[in-house]
């Protein structure tokens, strides 16, 4: 018996009627994964000839499981709020993506979450939602390892937006150079005179968080400079950094400057600009501050932070390269590379003044 025409785009629910088969039996087959070796043979074909005579996404998953690539890339970011607002962090990074994406003939998918913030996965229901794109570029500080571990056992092509390692396994990656670039921030410091220089770090031992520490103590080697583990401070929210805990550095270890790991959005630099505007402390007059990477957005009506910038089109642009060459099979291990930040000289900086603020 013949189906009535259906009206609108095709669903899993009308491959089902028209296979004969459950539901969840068409979420295996078209997601693809090891989950879908399941499937007798004999049913996946069925699947996929019921989503082919539907026009069920342009038969993207009857290609895939033909052997060949549909030319389609993902993204997906494990924050919770995709980046699509310019004002956004992770923005750059996916206009860089997207346009080496279609200068090389792929389209792009962009991967939102079908759970809560707090539950966000890529196996959301058991199986790797990414499989309906060929590849797929990752971003996102709140990283769940499991899932790119689960990734590189299904030998899933992606590269991910900053250096992640994993103790089990080894991913491609595209990142910014955090070790150079905060090496020749305190270098840089150094050249005005400031012996006594404050880190101030996140309390994650993440990679971007390890990499800045080790320039750290690597520009304090090339300065001539002793490392004083007192002057390497963490702070759970940078929201949280007032006066009073500057003051404090600097009466008690004598920190002239201080390097600080920002934030993806506003919190630091909101609160930076909280404390210049009490006028207790002077910056760069009674204390240097550099940011150790970008504040989400910057307009000449805002304080000009001394600061390094991520290159963050470029690393998008690198990514999506990296991945299309996974695909197409110009190598066969995974790639890392880090592309040098540039020092923006802002204003914050200065001489290393003689006593504490005034």
């Amino acid at each position: 018996m013949s189906l009535p025409p259906r009206k609108g785009r095709p669903t899993q629910v009308d491959i089902a009627r028209r296979a004969g088969v459950s539901q969840a039996t068409v979420s295996l087959v078209i997601s693809g994964g090891a989950v879908s070796d399941q499937v007798a043979e004999s049913t996946r074909q069925a699947v996929l000839a019921a989503a082919a005579e539907l026009g069920y996404t342009a038969n993207v998953a009857a290609r895939r499981l033909r052997g060949k690539r549909n030319h389609l890339l993902g993204v997906y970011t494990f924050e919770p709020v995709f980046p699509v607002d310019q004002r956004d962090f992770y923005y750059p990074f996916l206009v860089g993506v997207e346009e080496t994406t279609a200068a090389l003939g792929y389209d792009l998918l962009l991967f939102s979450s079908v759970t809560s913030a707090a539950d966000r996965s890529i196996y959301a229901g058991g199986v790797n939602r990414l499989r309906i794109a060929d590849g797929c570029v990752l971003l996102g500080r709140n990283v769940r390892r499991d899932e790119l571990a689960a990734l590189v056992r299904e030998d899933f092509p992606f590269v991910f937006l900053g250096r992640r390692e994993l103790p089990d396994g080894e991913l491609s990656y595209v990142a910014a150079d955090y070790v150079t670039a905060t090496s020749d921030m305190v270098t840089t410091l150094a050249g005005y005179g400031h012996e006594r220089i404050l880190y101030l770090r996140a309390i994650e031992d993440t990679e971007p968080t390890l990499d800045r520490e080790a320039g750290y103590r690597q520009g304090l080697a090339a300065a001539g400079l002793a490392v004083d583990e007192s002057l390497i401070q963490a702070l759970a929210d940078p929201a949280e950094l007032t006066a009073e805990h500057l003051e404090h550095w600097i009466g008690r270890y004598g920190a002239t400057a201080v390097l600080i790991e920002p934030t993806e959005d506003t919190r630091l630099t909101t609160a930076l600009d909280a404390i210049a505007a009490t006028a207790r402390i002077r910056f760069p007059h009674d204390c240097s501050v550099a940011l150790l990477g970008d504040p989400p957005t910057w307009s000449p009506d805002q304080r000009d932070w001394t600061r390094f910038s991520l290159p963050r089109i470029e690393m998008g642009r690198e990514a999506a390269r990296m991945l299309i060459d996974l695909l197409e099979d110009r190598q066969d291990a995974p790639r890392h590379r880090s592309l040098p930040c540039s020092f923006v000289p802002g204003d914050s900086i200065g001489p290393a003044p003689s006593a504490g603020p005034s």
